[in-house]
Formats: C-alpha cells, sequence, structure tokens
C-alpha cells in the first residue's frame, strides 16, 4: 500500500470513526435528556437538629514530677444546641451530583468538670472543678459528590454512595468555678486548690476552647419506599482520616499565655450517621423527621502549653466529639 493510500485510509477511519462517535454521542445525550425529564435536578431542604453533646480530653505531662497520667481531663457535657441547616443538591448527570450541607447553632447550656491529677502515692485526683456553659456556638459544613448506584425494583427506592470533606467547628465558653474536690497531697508543687464546695468567678469567662475537626468521609445513602407517600430513608458516612486542631485559653492562669494557652494538633477517625422516615406531603415537598448521630476520635497527638516564660510539650492520650438528637426538616425536589 502506497504512502497516499495509507493516509487516504487512515482518514477514511477517522472520518468513520467521528461520525459514530457523534452518533453516539447525540444517542446519550438524547437517552439522557430522556431519563433526566423525570429526574430532579435540584433538591433544597431547611432542617434542624436538636441535638446535645459531649467534648472531652486528656493529656499526660508525667514527665513532670508530681503530676499524674493522665495529667488533666477536660469534659464538655451535655452541651444543647438547636441547629439550622441548609442543604442543596444537585444532579450534574442522570447519575452524579454534588451536594453541599450548611448548619449553625448557637450553645444552649451544658456544663465543664476540669479535673487534675498528681503522682503522691499512685495516681491521685488532686482538683476537681465544674463550670457553666454559657456560650457559645457550633457550626459545620459538608460538601459532597456522589454517584448512584442502584434503583430499586417497581421503583421502590435508591442507593447512592458519595466522598467528600466535613468541617465542623464548636467553640465553648465556661462561666464561674465550683470546687468539687480538692486534696493538696497528691501533688505538693502544684498551687494550693481551694476547699471543695467554694465557689468563686461566678458570671466570668475562666475558659474559652475552640475545636475544629477537618474531616474526609466516605459513605452510601438509601430510600426505600413503604408506602407510596411513606419512605425510610437513611445515611451512613466513615471518617478515614480526621485532623483536630483545638484550641483553648485559661483565662485564670497568669502563667500561660491567653491567644491561646493551649493547642492541641492530632488525627483520627470518625463516623456519622443519620436514620428516618420521609413523607409526601404532595408533589415535590416531603417531610422528613430522623435521628443523627456524629463521633470524632483523636488516635494521636500533640498538647503544647504556652507559657508566658516558653513553651511545653505533652502527648494528647484523649480527645473525642460526639453529638447526637432528633431531626426534621422539609425537602423540596425540583
Amino acid at each position: 500500500m502506497t504512502g497516499w493510500s495509507r493516509r487516504a485510509s487512515v482518514a477514511v477511519l477517522c472520518g468513520w470513526l467521528t461520525i459514530v462517535g457523534l452518533a453516539c454521542a447525540v444517542q446519550i445525550a438524547a437517552a439522557q435528556e430522556s431519563i433526566t425529564e423525570s429526574h430532579p435536578k435540584f433538591d433544597i431542604a431547611i432542617g434542624t437538629w436538636i441535638s446535645t453533646g459531649d467534648t472531652h480530653w486528656e493529656h499526660n505531662a508525667s514527665s513532670v514530677a508530681g503530676l499524674g497520667n493522665p495529667t488533666s481531663k477536660l469534659t464538655y457535657k451535655d452541651v444543647g444546641t438547636n441547629v439550622i441547616e441548609l442543604t442543596g443538591k444537585v444532579w450534574v448527570t442522570p447519575k452524579w451530583f454534588g451536594r453541599l450541607n450548611v448548619g449553625y447553632a448557637g450553645i444552649g447550656g451544658g456544663r465543664l468538670t476540669d479535673d487534675d491529677y498528681g503522682s503522691n502515692g499512685g495516681q491521685r485526683l488532686f482538683s476537681s472543678t465544674n463550670s457553666n456553659l454559657s456560650g457559645d456556638s457550633m457550626w459545620y459544613l459538608n460538601a459532597d459528590s456522589g454517584f448512584r448506584v442502584a434503583e430499586y425494583p417497581n421503583h421502590r427506592g435508591w442507593l447512592e454512595v458519595f466522598g467528600g470533606f466535613q468541617y465542623w467547628y464548636t467553640k465553648y465558653e465556661a462561666t464561674g468555678l465550683t470546687q468539687v474536690a480538692c486534696d493538696p497531697s497528691a501533688s505538693p508543687g502544684l498551687p494550693p486548690c481551694d476547699a471543695a464546695g467554694t465557689s468563686s468567678n461566678q458570671g466570668q469567662t475562666v475558659i474559652t476552647n475552640t475545636t475544629n475537626w477537618y474531616s474526609i468521609r466516605v459513605g452510601a445513602s438509601t430510600e426505600y419506599r413503604l408506602t407510596r407517600r411513606l419512605s425510610l430513608i437513611a445515611t451512613a458516612a466513615f471518617i478515614p482520616l480526621s485532623i483536630i486542631d483545638n484550641e483553648d485559653i485559661h483565662h485564670l492562669r497568669p502563667d500561660l499565655q491567653q491567644n491561646p494557652s493551649i493547642s492541641m494538633l492530632g488525627w483520627g477517625v470518625g463516623a456519622d450517621a443519620d436514620v428516618g422516615l420521609r413523607m409526601m406531603l404532595v408533589k415535590n415537598l416531603f417531610l422528613n423527621v430522623g435521628y443523627r448521630v456524629w463521633w470524632n476520635h483523636a488516635i494521636d497527638g500533640n498538647v503544647t502549653f504556652h507559657g508566658v516564660s516558653g513553651s511545653s510539650e505533652f502527648p494528647m492520650t484523649q480527645f473525642e466529639s460526639f453529638r447526637q438528637g432528633l431531626t426534621a426538616g422539609l425537602n423540596f425536589t425540583f
């Protein structure tokens, strides 16, 4: 075959492939258009999450003489929030979607327990105090992209998988001190604590704590229609990597800097889960009610104390955030 013949053959083949490709593209586009006509392109939801939660962290400074392991345990407990959240879901093809979820709430109560331990005569409680949580706030963002992997027979529902990013922010303000326990002999080298039952600094902010979780998550969502109007809905996500960045200001500690006094950096894992019911009120308008749980847990990290005359770093032995509660909202499809 001559060079011209080869070039002509290649040109014909390329032209043929181009024609076939264009024809296939037209067919695919037409098929997608017909599917999309009966498939919602947008979902918009407004809802609430009425929840309570805890945040707990510990560190080990037993390398310093007289301090126990753990050295301190701080627990922010029964922290109530009434979240208002918005969710938008956009179908970029009949199978692929993008989803953005944001929520915000003020802190509606709770308490802080601060336990410190000494090592004189073994692990012993040196001091325990309680404070009230008078503020501040929590907000979060979930940005996901996903794919519909299955449609259930007889139009019963669907199964989707997704992956994305989660940011979860919580800020606590603790006011006042009530001394629950005090045993100066547990660590004679520490400044003495007040006698048990003593209350002080009422109405004054004593600790401000800011927690930031940066997480990668993967999961699945499903809807299964029980009747024409009522469906079971569920979402579960695993967090294989979560970065914890926490800052703490101890306002009554003149030996520590005040922005921040203590910082923590570590990594861990987590999980999210939602389960509930969806009821169609009218066409394209649904009422959702359910229950949600979030859990993030640090596996490893460090705690840095920022003293006015220098800094000290110790192992972070635990950091965990947990939140759960009822959800409700309205979902619009277009």
